[in-house]
Parts: C-alpha cells; structure tokens; sequence
C-alpha cells in the first residue's frame, strides 16, 4: 500500500530582501562631537555649521577622484547590493593580524591647491567590546576608542597637502582605522572627507 506524501501546511516564507538594511547615520554616537572637532580645528564658538562632504566612500564605491582610494584589510563579507552597502570583519580562524581600513586622498583631485585641514569620518557598528585606533598624516595614534554598537568617528588630519607627491602609498597622505581588540564582530559602511564644521561665534 503506498503511503501519502505529507502535505506542506502554511505559506512558505520568503526571505528579506537586501534593500531592508537601511542604516541612520544620523542615529550614531559622534566621537569626538563636532563642537570637539571644531575646537580641535582652532574654531571657538557656540554654533555649528556642518560642513559638506568632498568624498564619501563606501564597500560600493571605493574609488574617488585622482589617486582617492581605500583599502580595507581582512574583509570577512562584502555586500553592495544593499540599501546601505556593508563591509563586515569577523575575527575568526584563520584570519589573525591586522584588521583595517586605509583611506588616501588627493585633494588637487577635486580642485584643492593649498594645503589644508580635513576630517575624516568612520561610520562603524561593532558587537562586543570592540577597540580602534585610528594614524595617519599628521595624527599619531589615537587612544583607543572603546564601545559595543554604531558610532561615527572622526579624526581631523591637519596640513594635508593638495598633491600626492609620493609613491608607494605607504609614504603618501593617508588615513588608517585599526581594529585592536581581538574576537569581536564589526561592520564598516562608509567614510566621510570633508573640512571640518563651522563654529559660529554669536554677537556679543
């Protein structure tokens, strides 16, 4: 006697598209605040005009103008075709060493021809008790940034010249997040370049 397949009881579940991982970056922690980055770039004042980005980079576009590139050590998942594209870093075997994101920029790219002071901005979201420092032109290494969930840090780079002069990249401008902490999840969506913030002084 033959036996009745089993009938499938329900509707089958249809996976989430991609585009449902809209990020607000507006939603995350600055570190340090703009008022702190103005203050930073010799501004005093109580109000803050934010600046307008040069470049935004992102796991979708990693190439700017000019000799403007990242480079991003150890990527654990790389998705583009999202709403908001995301670079995930997962400190898993046999991944070990270094985990980090190289950012260079050549002003005179985008019609800059002095040297200047700039921002550059991470938009990050970690789990566990992820640690980062970030160096580069002009800036040692930061202390370390210490925190579980999203946040924006900014770094000012002061005396940024217009022009790469130099090659390899390892001796041009650049900028480097570094992940310290070891064994932690964490996602990288996008970097800001951009003049830092306008702190306007109100009239006495």
């Amino acid at each position: 006697m033959k036996k009745r397949s089993p009938r499938a009881r329900g509707k089958a579940l249809r996976p989430k598209p991609f585009e449902d991982n809209k990020v607000d970056f507006s939603k995350f922690k600055m570190e340090p605040s703009p008022s702190d980055i103005a203050k930073l770039a010799a501004a005093a004042g109580t109000r803050v005009w934010p600046a307008h980005p040069i470049e935004v980079l992102s796991p979708a576009k990693t190439v700017g103008l000019g000799r403007t590139t990242l480079t991003l050590s150890k990527v654990n998942g790389f998705t583009t075709n999202a709403t908001t594209p995301v670079a995930e870093f997962r400190d898993d075997p046999p991944f070990g060493g270094s985990f980090y994101i190289w950012l260079q920029f050549e002003p005179s790219a985008y019609g800059i021809t002095s040297v200047a002071t700039y921002v550059v901005t991470f938009n990050l979201e970690a789990s566990g008790n992820a640690a980062f420092e970030v160096f580069g032109l002009g800036v040692p290494f930061s202390p370390a940034y210490l925190f579980s969930g999203s946040r924006t840090l900014q770094v000012v780079f002061p005396d940024w010249p217009p022009s790469i002069s130099t090659w390899p990249p390892t001796t041009a401008p650049f900028a480097v997040l570094r992940q310290r902490a070891r064994g932690v999840t964490w996602k990288w969506y996008s970097s800001v370049i951009k003049f830092p913030d306008t702190i306007v002084v109100p009239p006495l």
